[in-house]
Parts: C-alpha cells; sequence; structure tokens
C-alpha cells in the first residue's frame, strides 16, 4: 500500500467560495460593460460554463429575452434541448415550477425521421417537439443542426398550432416595397373555404434566407455578415390578445410604441 507522502495541497474546499471566486474573477477579466445587466448575469453563466472569457463579443441578444425567458419559466414552460449532456447539466431544484427538461434526441422515432428527412439525429428530435414549441424555453448545446432546424421551425409565421387546435398562421403582405413596409393576415391553415392549404415559406431554411418582398435568395455569409456589423433586427408582426379566447391580430402604431 502506498500513499502521498508529501506536503498537503493548499486549495480551498469550501464549494460557495470557489464560487464566489469563480465569478469574481470572470467578473474582473471579462468585459461586461456593453451588456444589460441580466444579460451580463447570463453571459457570467457562460463564461463559467465553458472558461472562455471573449465569448462576450458573439453574444447576440432581443430586448427582454431574460425577462421573458424567467415569466416563461415560472409560468411552468418546459425547457427543450438538444442534447442529454444540456438536459443533465440543468439544475432542477432551481427550476422555479417543478418544470419538466425534455430531450428528444434519443426517442426510438428519431432514427427513422432522420432518414427519412435526410439529416442528423439531433435536427430531427426536434420533430418531436412541434406541439410544445410554442412558449417553451430552449438551450441547444452542442449541435449546430438542431439550432438551424430549431430557426427553421420558428421562422415558417406559425402563430399557434397546438395540438387538437387550429393552426393558425401569419401570412406576410408586402405593403410597400420601397420602404420595406408589410403587415400580416391572420389565417387559418386547412382544406376548408378561406383556408391556406399550407403555411407561408419561411424567410429562412437551410442555411440561407429568401426577401420577403422579392424572394431572390440571401447566402448565409450575407446573412451572418448582416448579423455581425449589427444590422438585423427584430420585427412585432402579430400580437397576441385573449379575452374568452386566444385570438391574433396584426400589430397597430400603439403596439410598436409600447
Amino acid at each position: 500500500m502506498t500513499g502521498f507522502a508529501g506536503p498537503p495541497f493548499d486549495y480551498i474546499r469550501d464549494g460557495a467560495e470557489i464560487y464566489r471566486r469563480s465569478f469574481a474573477t470572470i467578473r474582473a477579466e471579462a468585459d461586461l460593460d456593453g451588456l444589460p445587466p441580466e444579460v451580463a448575469q447570463v453571459a457570467v453563466r457562460m463564461i463559467h460554463a465553458c472558461g472562455m472569457t471573449d465569448l462576450v463579443r458573439d453574444l447576440a441578444w432581443s430586448p427582454q429575452v431574460v425577462t421573458r425567458a424567467r415569466a416563461a419559466l415560472r409560468a411552468g414552460a418546459p425547457v427543450l434541448c438538444d442534447a442529454e449532456m444540456v438536459a443533465s447539466g440543468i439544475t432542477r431544484r432551481r427550476l422555479p415550477a417543478d418544470n419538466e427538461v425534455v430531450c428528444t434526441l434519443n426517442d426510438p422515432r428519431v432514427p427513422e425521421l432522420a432518414e427519412r428527412l435526410g439529416t442528423t439525429r439531433s435536427a430531427a428530435a426536434l420533430e418531436l417537439w412541434r406541439d410544445r414549441l410554442e412558449g417553451s424555453v430552449v438551450a441547444i448545446g452542442n449541435a449546430p443542426t438542431a439550432l438551424f432546424r430549431l430557426l427553421e421551425l420558428v421562422a415558417d409565421w406559425s402563430l399557434s398550432r397546438a395540438s387538437g387546435k387550429p393552426h393558425l398562421v401569419a401570412e406576410p403582405v408586402a405593403v410597400d416595397k420601397e420602404t420595406g413596409d408589410w403587415t400580416i393576415r391572420v389565417r387559418q391553415v386547412g382544406r376548408g373555404a378561406g383556408q391556406m392549404r399550407q403555411a407561408p415559406a419561411p424567410t429562412y431554411a437551410h442555411g440561407k434566407g429568401w426577401s420577403l418582398f422579392t424572394r431572390s435568395e440571401l447566402s448565409g455569409d450575407y446573412i451572418k455578415a448582416m448579423a455581425q456589423q449589427g444590422r438585423m433586427g427584430y420585427r412585432l408582426y402579430a400580437v397576441a390578445t385573449k379575452a374568452t379566447k386566444l385570438d391574433f391580430r396584426p400589430p397597430e402604431p400603439r403596439d410598436f410604441a409600447a
């Protein structure tokens, strides 16, 4: 039987103190000044996970994204994950509403879906999210094809497609091509009178985009360059209202001013 006979190692053994020093080091070494406070909190956690203090310059976020994500979690939204590693890394006891953490990668239906769709298992697994995607929180870890498929799923103009309920979509309508002005009509997908046979064509799929006005193709490199230059924004194109049931309408000037 052998053992280490040298002097004891000098290291911190208090878990809380390790966390405190780790986050203090991150805040000292990372440039968080340009981030909103709530986004900075997320950035610190991301850096803590990967050890890259320079990832801040690659971050992009939507207004109120953290506030909305927290509200969704408090309301019981599921957390949809692309990989078991991501799902396993979520501390369940910190979730505010005993939220379900879902990863469909190992679902027995996925291999056949991947073969039929000609894609990876990670991307095919997202097909099983369709009935749960609305209002959920999504965490993508290390599967880029899953991220691209997610963008394609959320870019199909669907407003509501819950199982057993009407599939409602926003049909984009160009108002003025010169100014880039457009609006939407709320339509139902189906075979009935006045219904659309299928959802409007997306403006992004398979790593490339299309102009809403001309349908000319936009390369993935062009889209990436515009994003890196800060020239990609967001657009409110529908407003949800609820009295006795959930309805949707095009936004009005007062909505944009809110």
